[in-house]
């Protein structure tokens, strides 16, 4: 057993590998790519150059210009637990603070040469002595506003660099050079390698006042990094994991990275979603079982019997009402005050939950039994339709199992006919159990989309939904990641309790 389990865990490696490429692949070759999400999140922007502007800061922080795998490899040494350069560091409030990264050079620098060597200096002096400056500042204080700083001098950087290569372009159709821009029609600065300036042709103005503000932005944003690297040098927070090989190579947590669409980390979302999905799956899934089971059982001891008949009729007529339907009808008319008005529409709890007991009293139903009352139509939608397919697997596996030659020799011996059911019959019908037994475990991580959606209950489900709408990379791989984990996990919790359950299954 010890060795199936070993090997077992290795596949899972280039399983989760395939897996989480997949998905990669599909976000990033997805029709418009991250600024489609930019498009949904910031559509309200008045300002399109600031949209474009943060669409390149976009495209920068996660290196959507490199090719696919490049980046698929750059996510993997991210989640990675071994990795490389200095530690990472953890603020007060739990965000890891990494050291600021290098900026991209410029494009064009054959018709608009960048900053000298000694400009770059001065301006990483100046940014040492802004820190020294701050030096009497509290160190949590100094290093979010020197961090802050730097991100949105970043930022102007690479928005400069975006202007200057769309200058760029409008140069080359001015000039009739449309074979130095790629098929999307954007400018390629490795084409203009070798080609000669030529200052005062049409649109040269606007592209060399395009570049000059660009080197500008440069300096600027060279300044503020050397003044956040100074700090970061200081260690201001504790650092991260263990290390290996000092300022080289360091073991630590996975790193799920920073949601774009709403710039927290990835890993305080789930952490808020989670447990509400959790809280309605381990509700909705004892339900499912120990109603479906025993009525499976009893089906099947009493085969063709008007419980056998009702029960099946019953339960495939819920099987049947599509979730979405479901919904809308309860709260249509079930939690409508108009109608019977029982439930509350939406929510979790009450807007006033939070200053009741956790108990009745007081003149209130108390926080639990408000959460009760809030998750009675969400569990209602997600276990009415589980009863059909687990109770009618359940009764053929025991109506399998009860035709066969070893119950009748039970019985032939004596045997209560209650014993050869719970003892044999039901044990041996237990495969199938397990192998849907298993699958709870990525739906109760995944979530549920229509149930969450229709009831506005903030789970996996939703967070999903949004990410996959707003393209954010950076959920859909975390949750792509720890779904896929679990689901391997589950199948091998399967073999194993396969073993456990029936003693002919052997993975010696």
């Amino acid at each position: 057993m010890g060795t199936y389990i070993a090997r077992r865990l290795l596949l899972m490696i280039p399983t989760l590998l395939g897996i989480t490429l997949l998905v990669f692949s599909l976000v990033a070759l997805a029709p418009g790519g991250i600024g489609a999400g930019l498009q949904v999140s910031g559509g309200q922007m008045s300002d399109t150059s600031r949209v474009m502007q943060m669409q390149a800061y976009l495209e920068d922080r996660y290196g959507l210009n490199d090719p696919v795998i490049v980046q698929y490899g750059r996510w993997l040494a991210q989640i990675s637990p071994l990795k490389f350069g200095p530690r990472f560091q953890r603020s007060p409030s739990g965000a890891w603070v990494r050291p600021p990264r290098d900026l991209p050079e410029p494009p064009l620098q054959g018709w608009f040469p960048a900053a000298s060597q000694e400009a770059v200096a001065n301006a990483g002096t100046a940014g040492l002595a802004a820190f020294d400056a701050m030096k009497a500042q509290d160190a949590n204080d100094r290093h979010r506003a020197l961090q802050r700083d730097s991100e949105a001098s970043r930022r102007a950087y690479v928005g400069t660099v975006r202007a200057t290569r769309e200058a760029l372009a409008d140069w080359a159709r001015a000039n009739d050079r449309k074979d130095l821009l790629d098929a999307k029609g954007a400018a390629d600065p490795a084409r203009f390698e070798g080609m000669q300036a030529v200052p005062g042709s049409p649109s040269w103005d606007a592209l060399a006042k395009a570049a000059e503000a660009m080197h500008v932005a440069r300096l600027q944003a060279i300044e503020r990094a050397a003044a956040e690297r100074a700090s970061f040098d200081a260690q201001p927070y504790p650092s991260i994991g263990l290390p290996l090989i000092p300022g080289t190579m360091w073991l630590g947590p996975p790193d799920l990275g920073v949601a774009f669409s709403r710039n927290r980390p990835v890993a305080d979302l789930i952490a808020e979603a989670l447990p509400v999905t959790l809280l309605l799956n381990l509700i909705a899934f004892p339900i499912i079982y120990l109603i479906a089971i025993p009525t499976g059982v009893l089906a099947a001891m009493k085969r063709g019997s008007w419980f056998d008949s009702a029960s099946g009729a019953i339960f495939l007529m819920l099987w049947s009402v599509p979730t979405v339907l479901a919904g809308v009808l309860l709260i249509g008319f079930v939690a409508n005050k108009q109608y019977l008005g029982l439930f509350p529409v939406s929510g979790l709890h009450d807007t006033q939950a939070e200053n009741w007991t956790f108990l009745p009293g007081a003149g209130t139903r108390g926080w639990l039994m408000d959460m009760v009352w809030h998750v009675a139509l969400p569990v209602t939608c997600l276990v009415y339709g589980g009863f059909a397919v687990l109770s009618k697997q359940c009764r053929a596996a025991m109506l399998d199992n009860l035709s066969a030659d070893y119950v009748r020799t039970a019985k032939a011996k004596g045997v209560p006919r209650m014993e050869v059911v719970i003892r044999h019959v039901f044990r041996n019908s237990l495969l199938p159990l397990i192998t849907m037994f298993v699958g709870i475990f990525p739906a109760m991580l995944g979530g549920s989309v229509i149930v969450e959606r229709i009831f506005s209950v903030p789970g996996m489900g939703t967070l999903i939904l949004q990410a996959i709408d707003l393209r954010d990379r950076e959920i859909i791989l975390a949750n792509t990641f720890m779904i896929a984990c679990v689901n391997l996990l589950a199948l091998l919790l399967a073999d194993i309790l396969y073993a456990v359950a029936d003693p002919r299954v052997s993975y010696e």
